[in-house]
């Protein structure tokens, strides 16, 4: 539906506003075509969308909460209508497969309607009467939220910020990734098209935006999904007006096959090829290291291989029987191919998944066919670090104990996995160190929007998606009205 390129223009104070310098986004699948343009918006132009988000939040705050959720509801609508064209843009300017692209506007939509759903019920005020007078306990909104978002998956990790924000009274300015900061755009526009202006504010741009929404005394709170490495900028750059924060980042997360998982489990081992490789490996909660028990060891592997084999295709994103399509961007690809590369050097094997569907396209675009790394030490760095790509290492492992040690030895703890019956798995997934442990299944097939998401360790601070994603964008305001008004134990 978008045959020539698209122009995208930042959003302040409810106009939208055209820069003198813009960004070019290629595509992935076709890297010799544009797909539109991003405005790169000055030091300036971003102090005005925070000063407008600023200004604004005193009269949006006092709005009605049946007002906040009657808007989000109508923006809510307006994407279900547009998700078609949506989808197709996001898959042109990501490389991922339209039905890749789809799912991510579903989630992102059944989000928004869980925020609407509950909001009124997880803000509401709670008050007691006590043996020692009354307290009312309120969740006020907090200020002016800056909200940095990635390019692997914009459009969700975006409206996860925004529906909490808004619906709690707090106003936003929202700066997505270079790498794919068209669909979201989109999305964000008709968002803010169904508030007040000032409400909803977008911004793109380089380093200079960042550092200026991270650190702008009237920024209230930071909500960042994005690299650790990136985060510590961050929070350096918040310490001087002590910001609230909601960090989502880096995760190595460690999928831990047990002794009895039935390695002729045709549909279990297809869920764990698809949580290695889905959005060809480029997702936070994907599972990038695999465990298995020694004593099923050489047979998983042949049947992975083989399930791993049914289910990959690769090629464009707009063929139906595609099931991986491009990668972000080439700095991604040289990243992978460096960790594969190591790994081989040191005696690794890796094994090619799967079938590329137009081998001509694939060599003119960003793909990268899949592998699977066997022999790898958990000490190289295809294991330590997070690889963001279509690959991943098979290890074994001895026993249990030694199981959940591999698991913990990162400094990474987002979400992980554990495979086998039921209530053995249970056991182990108790002693893993993460946000979230899921059991035979992994990564987005193991999500809801109903229970919180977020990360331990260097993964992450603070909890997104369920109530307390919800109360994550207010602040706890209690109210005391004592019976007794004399101070006790004050001597006269």
């Amino acid at each position: 539906m978008f045959d020539s390129p698209i122009i995208i223009d930042a959003i302040i104070n409810g106009e939208k506003h055209k820069t003198e310098k813009q960004s070019a986004r290629e595509n992935p699948t076709h890297p010799d075509q544009i797909v539109g343009y991003a405005p790169v918006n000055t030091l300036e132009e971003t102090v005005m969308a925070i000063d407008a988000a600023h200004d604004t939040f005193t009269t949006w705050r006092e709005t009605s909460m049946d007002e906040r959720i009657e808007r989000m509801r109508r923006a809510i609508q307006r994407i279900k209508k547009t998700t078609p064209e949506i989808a197709e843009l996001l898959s042109r300017e990501h490389g991922k497969p339209l039905y890749d692209s789809e799912g991510e506007i579903g989630v992102s939509l059944m989000w928004m309607e869980y925020a609407c759903n509950n909001v009124k019920e997880v803000l509401k005020d709670d008050v007691q009467d006590h043996e020692n007078g009354k307290t009312i306990i309120s969740n006020d909104a907090i200020g002016v939220v800056s909200a940095i978002t990635p390019w692997n998956y914009p459009i969700s990790l975006s409206t996860i910020k925004i529906a909490p924000a808004l619906l709690a009274g707090n106003t936003m300015v929202l700066k997505p990734s270079p790498l794919a900061p068209l669909a979201v755009s989109k999305v964000v526009e008709i968002i803010a098209d169904e508030f007040p202006p000032g409400v909803l504010n977008l911004v793109h741009g380089e380093s200079d935006v960042g550092v200026e929404l991270t650190s702008n005394p009237k920024i209230a709170k930071i909500a960042f999904t994005g690299g650790t490495e990136t985060a510590k900028h961050i929070m350096k750059a918040a310490a001087e007006t002590i910001k609230h924060m909601t960090l989502e980042l880096g995760g190595n997360d460690a999928a831990l096959v047990l002794n009895d998982f039935d390695v002729n489990d045709e549909k279990a081992m297809r869920r764990l090829v698809i949580s290695n490789f889905l959005t060809a490996g480029q997702i936070c909660m994907i599972a990038k290291r695999i465990y298995v028990d020694r004593s099923i060891y050489e047979p998983f592997v042949e049947k992975y291989i083989e399930a791993a084999n049914k289910w990959i295709r690769v090629g464009d994103p707009f063929d139906k029987d595609v099931t991986i399509g491009a990668v972000n961007n080439k700095k991604q690809i040289e990243f992978v191919q460096g960790l594969i590369d190591d790994a081989e050097s040191k005696g690794a094997k890796v094994v090619r998944l799967g079938e590329i569907l137009d081998q001509a396209q694939y060599e003119k675009g960003y793909f990268m066919q899949p592998t699977v790394v066997l022999g790898a030490n958990q000490d190289d760095p295809i294991v330590v670090e997070e690889q963001f790509g279509p690959t991943v290492p098979i290890l074994p492992f001895d026993d249990d104990e030694h199981a959940i040690r591999l698991a913990n030895d990162s400094i990474f703890g987002l979400t992980s996995s554990v495979w086998g019956n039921n209530e053995h798995a249970i056991k182990i997934a108790k002693h893993i160190q993460a946000g979230t442990t899921m059991i035979n299944t992994a990564a987005i097939q193991g999500l809801d929007v109903r229970f919180p998401f977020g990360g331990v360790k260097q993964s992450g601070i603070g909890r997104e998606y369920g109530k307390e994603g919800l109360l994550a964008y207010t602040d706890t305001h209690v109210i005391n009205i004592p019976k007794e008004l004399d101070l006790p134990y004050i001597p006269e």
